[in-house]
């Protein structure tokens, strides 16, 4: 019940759902309006900031600013060898079970098949062993594409976690039993921020491995033009950003009501 509740805001609260609706919100108060200046004048307001965020956040140089802002947690030093006692490969991409032009076996896509790689050249680097952590189809897809394309073999999976908290939670159970504490955790550099706090709250010392970096391009007149690919990369980083400040409100709440009691 409650990660249906978290889907259905994440999916009204950001782009491209929330300023849609506050754009049909103004459209539609327009066409029923029919006395008042002064409120025919907010309903264009909705109207017209509904159109102007979501072609703000579809801008290519809007969408790196906000990622970068996301991003706060350094690259790996691959130059050193780190300190740590396995690699945690988080879920959270997307992957197609039974893709055919795999025979039938799980394929991943873009973000996913990016932390799968990146988790498979540092195991390869360290020698050091893998778990992989998300949904059942997630883990599956992972462990397979470890095997198959990078010739990794994932120790452990954890596959019932539908969230970052749970990822934490049920690692943890998993893994601190068997002495692992300290952990090299890979997953998107948008999300490495949050996803470090959730595991360090679980009992984990976090070697931050993020990837999929925002690089700095030059700016053209593409970099105007909205597009698609910039639109998700926006609500990626709102997500995280978002994400970080309700936990933080709720760890103050958490720790207001200790006190208290």
């Amino acid at each position: 019940m409650l990660i249906g509740l978290k889907i259905l805001l994440h999916r009204l609260l950001l782009p491209p759902c929330a300023p849609l609706l506050l754009a049909t919100a103004g459209a539609w108060l327009i066409a029923r309006r029919t006395g008042g200046t002064r409120a025919r004048r907010a309903d264009w307001v909705l109207l017209v900031a509904g159109l102007a965020a979501l072609w703000l956040l579809s801008n290519p140089l809007v969408a790196g600013a906000l990622s970068r802002m996301a991003q706060r947690c350094p690259p790996l030093d691959l130059r050193r060898p780190p300190q740590a006692e396995a690699i945690v490969i988080l879920g959270g991409g997307a992957e197609r079970i039974g893709a055919p032009e795999y025979g039938g076996e799980p394929a991943l896509e873009s973000r996913l098949l990016e932390r799968v790689n990146y988790g498979a050249l540092l195991a390869r680097r360290t020698g050091l062993p893998v778990a992989v952590s998300g949904t059942h189809d997630e883990a599956w897809a992972m462990r397979t594409s470890l095997a198959r394309d990078f010739d990794v073999t994932t120790r452990w999976v954890e596959e019932r976690s539908r969230d970052t908290f749970e990822n934490a939670q049920l690692c943890a159970r998993l893994l601190r039993p068997l002495g692992v504490r300290r952990i090299l955790l890979v997953t998107d550099a948008d999300h490495e921020w949050r996803a470090a706090q959730e595991f360090r709250s679980a009992g984990f010392e976090v070697v931050p491995a993020p990837v999929g970096f925002a690089v700095h391009r030059a700016i053209t007149v593409r970099s105007f033009i909205p597009d698609a690919y910039a639109l998700a990369v926006s609500t990626a980083a709102l997500y995280e950003l978002i994400g970080d400040l309700a936990r933080r409100t709720l760890a103050a709440l958490h720790l207001r009501r200790h006190a208290a009691s």
